[in-house]
């Protein structure tokens, strides 16, 4: 079992920052790729940014520009950086994974969720 810790999560003014970590841990043979998602109350959970063990990344559009997914991958980390926060960014924020098992199979693991508020 692969287990997801996120932190970071909070109360912020409209164009503030926050930063999300997420640690993996447990039995990982190796991470292909790490991402947040993010659902809004009455929303589906919608991607917000991925990155695969290479670095390759990919953005929402609402979000290009403004925020900024990085991985240690030594750590099993993934960070998400958000700048110049709108209100609209609220929503609980999870964590994912995509673990590689020794037999070569992938497993979608998820974290427990980190509410994000940008309010006044």
């Amino acid at each position: 079992q692969v287990q997801l810790v996120e932190s970071g999560g909070g109360l912020v003014q409209p164009g503030g920052s926050l930063r999300l970590s997420c640690a993996a841990s447990g039995s990982i043979f190796s991470i292909y790729a790490m991402g947040w998602y993010r659902q809004a109350p009455g929303k589906q959970r919608e991607l917000v940014a991925h990155i695969t063990s290479g670095g390759s990344t990919n953005y929402a559009d609402s979000v290009k520009g403004r925020i900024t997914i990085s991985r240690d991958n030594a750590k099993n980390t993934v960070y998400l950086l958000m700048n110049s926060l709108k209100p609209e960014d609220t929503a609980v924020y999870y964590c994912n994974a995509e673990v590689n098992s020794e037999s070569g199979n992938l497993y979608n693991y998820w974290g427990q969720g980190t509410q994000v508020t940008v309010s006044s």
